[in-house]
């Protein structure tokens, strides 16, 4: 039986996880966490009796209680509710879906618990990689993506020796504002960057999805999970979203995942690994498609991407800033107190002000991350 501990129920990941979880007899689902969803929640507790869940805002878990009154599950709160949800005692796996840095806490303790963890939250990686990769392999557990980028640069690697991979090619869609220029952006508004063209996600992903700053998180990963130089991941432009990422060998031959758009099938296979199932879902039909094409990525034009690539590069704290700013940019974006352009000057600016720590604990990135806040919040009170 695979224990499932589920950070992130009510998301976009969660729910399609638990699609997942319907169709595989040998899934149950031991814990559920979600930020303040209490309604969907309660929903999902009612059909997969976890022992225990967690609401992260305690004004919202202190409401699911009353509901909850005489059913036979734990509800707790904050990051301590969170922690103990990553770690239930007959838990194998986590899938960590919850969205911002308090997902990485949680994610460290689940595998020092000698839980395997089935991915999909950036910020572990991205601020906190230089910890999470040796605590992995010091532990011996499973580190599995969920992205379907990631996904697909694990499968073209499974029996592959490190040494023959010549450079990882990372595809993104190119989002909902795919060749225009930057005097056609200055008009984006809200609903114009939440129109995705081929994933149904989350609101701050597909937002992240639009500038490519997603794009460029994705790389932060890469380099991370696959334990491989930045000057050796590529990012082209795939607008079908059917070559999910590639792998170049030494020689020169190119491996490729191909799929639709669904992320139930990474999903799957993270839970699953290394066994494939039969996935609910369409399947690829060759004889209708008519074309697969690429582009290279404009960085001038969507400078996320290109901030990315330098915050990666210098290391350190730096990635922190990235993801800090972008989230309270995104925010921002989001209530539509800035401009679309602006997100990416706000990135740039927060990464200028700051004074690198080379190699920071996790109390330096969450003190980071706070620091950035706090930067951008006095500019926007």
């Amino acid at each position: 039986m695979k224990n499932i501990m589920l950070l992130g129920s009510t998301g976009s990941i969660g729910t399609q996880t638990l699609e997942v979880v319907r169709t595989n007899e040998d899934m149950k689902v031991v814990s559920l966490a979600a930020y303040q969803n209490i309604d969907l929640l309660e929903k999902q507790i009612a059909e997969f009796e976890p022992e225990v869940v967690c609401v992260y805002k305690e004004e919202k878990a202190l409401e699911l209680k009353k509901r909850l009154q005489g059913k036979k599950v734990t509800v707790l709160t904050g990051m301590e509710g969170l922690t103990a949800c990553a770690t239930v005692l007959t838990g194998t796996i986590v899938v960590a879906a919850v969205v911002g840095m308090i997902g990485i806490r949680p994610v460290i303790e689940a595998i020092q618990a000698n839980k395997d963890i089935a991915f999909a939250n950036k910020e572990t990686l991205v601020t906190a990689g230089h910890i999470i990769m040796p605590l992995v392999k010091k532990m011996g557990v499973k580190f599995l993506p969920v992205d379907s980028e990631h996904s697909a640069i694990f499968q073209c690697l499974q029996g592959v020796r490190h040494k023959e991979v010549e450079k990882l090619i990372l595809t993104a869609s190119g989002g909902p504002f795919r060749g225009k220029t930057r005097g056609e952006l200055e008009k984006v508004t809200l609903q114009d960057a939440l129109k995705h063209p081929n994933w149904s996600m989350g609101k701050k992903i597909t937002v992240d999805s639009s500038t490519m700053v997603n794009k460029g998180l994705e790389v932060i990963e890469a380099r991370w999970l696959f334990n491989i130089d930045f000057n050796r991941i590529q990012v082209v432009i795939q607008p079908q979203s059917i070559i999910h990422s590639m792998v170049e060998f030494r020689d020169g031959a190119v491996l490729a995942q191909l799929g639709t758009p669904d992320m139930r099938l990474p999903i799957e296979y993270a839970l699953c690994y290394p066994e494939r199932r039969q996935c609910m879902g369409e399947r690829m039909d060759f004889t209708s498609l008519s074309a697969i094409t690429f582009e290279q990525p404009d960085t001038e034009t969507f400078r996320g991407l290109a901030l990315a690539f330098k915050a990666g590069k210098i290391g350190g704290s730096m990635p922190t800033v990235l993801n800090a700013a972008n989230e309270r940019a995104v925010s921002l974006f989001l209530r539509e107190k800035i401009s679309y352009l602006a997100m990416a000057d706000l990135i740039e600016d927060a990464m200028e002000m700051h004074k690198v720590m080379p190699e920071p604990s996790l109390e330096d990135i969450l003190a980071c991350e706070q620091e950035v806040y706090r930067y951008i919040d006095g500019r926007y009170q």
